[in-house]
């Protein structure tokens, strides 16, 4: 069974609760276990972390930057990484965000997950200017398919 991890933050439109879920929907398939946590609700503890097979990590931009929520997952993370790595790495993982004009966080985000070295990064990363419209939650479905594909089971 693969096990899919969809972590994001949301809160005051659900614009990215809405492209993680289609990410979820896309990815429903026999055998896949999907788990969406938003950091705006629960912070994921990083043991947790390690059962998954592929994730997806989604973020509004906030100042070009990802949301605090997101970020503490890094931090922890990193820190965990350092201690012990089995079951920290060679995760699928694919990426998407929305944003209310900037749209400057692409750059970063996709920065700072290559330099986690989760894994080998799956499809392009999904954006969203506003409410994401049919083009954009069919985007976000694709990814969820294409991190199904890719993970490791």
């Amino acid at each position: 069974m693969v096990l899919l991890l969809v972590l994001y933050h949301s809160q005051e439109y659900g614009n990215t609760k809405a492209m993680a879920e289609a990410v979820a929907e896309g990815a429903q398939t026999t055998g896949t276990k999907i788990t969406l946590v938003n950091t705006n609700e629960n912070r994921l503890d990083i043991e947790q972390f390690r059962q998954f097979d592929v994730v997806a990590f989604g973020s509004p931009d906030y100042y070009s930057y990802i949301a605090g929520g997101l970020k503490v997952f890094v931090d922890d993370f990193y820190i965990a990484r350092k201690i012990n790595r089995q079951g920290l790495e060679d995760k699928p993982y694919g990426l998407f965000y929305s944003h209310g004009g900037g749209g400057s966080v692409r750059e970063p985000f996709e920065k700072l997950f290559r330099m986690l070295r989760i894994g080998p990064k799956i499809g392009k990363t999904v954006e969203s200017y506003g409410s994401p419209n049919s083009k954009v939650l069919e985007e976000c479905r694709v990814l969820g398919q294409q991190l199904v594909e890719n993970s490791k089971k």
